[in-house]
């Protein structure tokens, strides 16, 4: 090794040891103490030494958040000590039993309880070897969990290198979803026509079972550690020091656990946190009380399910009565027919609920809501509310029963439900309220990013007459809009100025604004990119569509029958006509030796991981998928390349050697 080698083995070192700090004091405290870009160009040396020596990389470095996607089933993984469950309670009164049997097998013993927030996520198990994290793995039943290390990688708030205090260890905590993120991500799902996450914890669980860590990643997720599993060599005394060393290891410790000797002081704290609880950036469901002595623990024991020095307690779902007034029903921009139940203000969960979303027909003809009834609700998750069911006795016969309107209450246009779905859609384009909900979404922050057009802006522009589609946006004048409410002279400057600069926002936010059917955010930004043009993407077919990674068939199918209506096809001629950018700068190629080709690895190659492979054909023009399928053009085999060599043969696809593949990289 030269002497450069040497100072920049020592540099990168430095960075990882630098950015992993970095990240605790933005990700784990939430107190930053340098600038977003300082951390940027940090990450981007980084990146540039590791390209450079890649035979440097480890598993541990900020660069390897995000590995592959992994195929088929996640592996099982057997934990050292069973993760057991809890016994729930849901009285003062049995947490003064569970304390009765505790004091009474522990004779003459000081006892103390250590209490914790009880957070609404998934547990997991985070394996770590000499300081490195090298797996993280579900509860499952207790004793065997799934291997879901791809995406536990991706929190940022888990890290990858600790103190090397045991050989061997094992951390416990609970991943959750950031109240914050499940609202943005549902308000995504939404917008992408995709069914809502009825709360933070089915989010958190529903992302850790992605097989793509890049959705993780996106899902923004948490993690807070409260427990040890197995260890080689290293036990704290007590829970209370467990917490405190594993803050001291940089994971992310709840602060609102407090400890006690008196049960009577556990009770009382365990009631400040009946409404408090509201306020909290992350949703709890109880209370875990626990023996604070490992060595107490260990005399109590365990029963086959549940330990016996713990208890859960439960809040009780805040509930509440009220009345259904009416039952409105509004339209989206895709003319889905959504009812909404009009209800009699009532205090819940430290808001004033005044509506809740009835979804569709089917679901107010299962739980049977009508008109007039009165209802019991609550918050989903402590944060949606939710008509829960009718109050039966109190009805009086003069309910009304709730039937999903023949025509749309905007426009009075036809509608209809299509097989298989749940709803019922306007299929009138014109429809006043769906090109309302459009103009709104295209104008919206992570659509066009026209600032200064509300709902309300829109409205008046509509009824007015001055668009009547998206692309009119970008026709209006300023005399037109000085007459409307709240606008003088700098307003409307303003206004105007942030529909110009919109025209630059670039293809990819273009195509997730104009409310293509199952493109998000994400997906328009891939279709842009990889197609680079509006009139390319146009002309791709359905089969050209789904080659590209992550565009699956309802996507593709969805894309083509777009450019297939005449009528969107003229909104986009007019957005062009009036200056909008209509491409996106294509994904920069090394070179072009796998330009189309859809490629599949196999065995164990000797040079590349296997992520190092993907990103080398991806930066060729290529992509890769994890099966072998009559799309596959090209599999690259290593050593022991098993089934999926088998399969190519079998369908007569193309196999190269890791040799070859080198060579090929390399080719101009």
């Amino acid at each position: 090794m030269t002497k450069r080698e040497e100072q920049e083995k020592v540099r990168l070192a430095e960075i990882k040891k630098q950015l992993a700090e970095l990240s605790y004091q933005y990700y784990t405290l939430d107190a930053p103490t340098v600038s977003d870009y300082e951390y940027d160009m940090l990450y981007r040396e980084l990146e540039t030494l590791e390209k450079k020596y890649p035979q440097w990389v480890t598993p541990d470095s900020p660069t390897q958040r995000i590995g592959s996607k992994i195929s088929g089933t996640f592996a099982k993984y057997t934990h050292d000590r069973p993760m057991l469950s809890l016994g729930d309670v849901f009285s003062d009164e049995e947490v003064r039993e569970f304390d009765a049997r505790v004091r009474q097998e522990l004779p003459g013993e000081r006892v103390a309880y250590v209490v914790e927030l009880k957070i609404d996520g998934l547990a997991v198990n985070l394996i770590y070897e000499k300081g490195r994290f090298v797996r993280g793995v579900t509860r499952g039943d207790g004793h065997v969990g799934e291997d879901i290390t791809h995406n536990v990688r991706t929190i940022r708030t888990v890290p990858l290198h600790i103190s090397d205090l045991s050989d061997h260890v094992e951390i416990r905590g609970e991943v959750y979803m950031p109240i914050p993120a499940f609202r943005a991500l549902n308000e995504q799902r939404s917008a992408d026509e995709l069914e809502p996450f009825a709360n933070p914890r089915n989010a958190a669980a529903g992302s850790l079972r992605q097989q793509d860590p890049q959705v993780a990643a996106e899902r923004k997720l948490s993690f807070f550690a409260y427990a040890l599993g197995g260890t080689s060599d290293w036990r704290p005394e007590s829970q209370e020091a467990l917490l405190q060393t594993l803050r001291n290891l940089h994971f992310p410790v709840n602060r609102e656990y407090r400890t006690f000797t008196d049960i009577q002081d556990v009770i009382a704290y365990i009631h400040t946190w009946d409404t408090r609880r509201d306020t909290l950036s992350y949703a709890t469901d109880g209370m875990v009380i626990k023996v604070n002595s490992f060595a107490q623990q260990q005399m109590l024991g365990n029963t086959v399910k549940i330990p016996r020095w713990a208890i859960a307690y439960k809040f009780p779902p805040e509930q509440a009565r009220t009345k259904v007034l009416q039952i409105r029903v509004g339209v989206g921009r895709t003319g889905v027919l959504t009812p909404t139940a009009e209800l009699q203000p009532v205090r819940l969960a430290g808001t004033t609920v005044k509506s809740a979303t009835l979804h569709n027909e089917e679901y107010i003809r299962s739980k049977d809501i009508r008109i007039g009834d009165t209802v019991l609700i609550q918050k989903a998750g402590e944060i949606i509310p939710e008509v829960v069911r009718p109050v039966m006795e109190a009805r009086t016969g003069r309910e009304v029963v709730f039937v999903m309107p023949t025509q749309c209450p905007s426009c009075g246009g036809q509608v209809q439900r299509e097989a298989g779905e749940a709803a019922v859609r306007c299929v009138n384009p014109a429809c006043p309220a769906m090109v309302a909900e459009q103009i709104a979404h295209f104008v919206s922050r992570p659509a066009m990013n026209i600032e200064g057009l509300g709902t309300a802006i829109v409205k008046q522009l509509i009824d007015h007459g001055l668009i009547h589609d998206v692309a009119d946006l970008f026709l209006l004048h300023k005399e037109e809009i000085l007459p409307l409410e709240g606008f003088g002279e700098k307003s409307a400057d303003n206004l105007l100025q942030s529909i110009a600069a919109a025209k630059e926002a670039g293809l990819g936010r273009l195509l997730f604004a104009l409310g293509i059917r199952f493109v998000g955010a994400k997906a328009g930004r891939i279709l842009a990119e990889t197609f680079g043009s509006m009139q390319a993407l146009a002309a791709a077919d359905i089969a050209t569509l789904t080659a590209v990674e992550t565009i699956g068939p309802r996507i593709a199918e969805s894309v083509a029958a777009y450019f297939a209506d005449s009528q969107k096809v003229r909104v986009i001629q007019k957005l062009a006509a009036a200056g909008v950018g209509m491409t996106e700068k294509k994904r920069q190629l090394i070179n072009t030796s796998f330009d189309g080709e859809i490629v599949v690895l196999t065995g164990k190659l000797q040079h590349f991981s296997r992520k190092e492979a993907e990103a080398a054909i991806s930066a060729r023009g290529g992509s890769c998928t994890a099966t072998v399928t009559k799309k596959t053009t090209l599999v690259v085999c290593g050593a022991d390349p098993g089934s999926k060599y088998d399969k190519a043969k079998a369908l007569g696809t193309p196999t190269i050697g890791e040799e070859e593949f080198c060579d090929r990289l390399n080719r101009e």
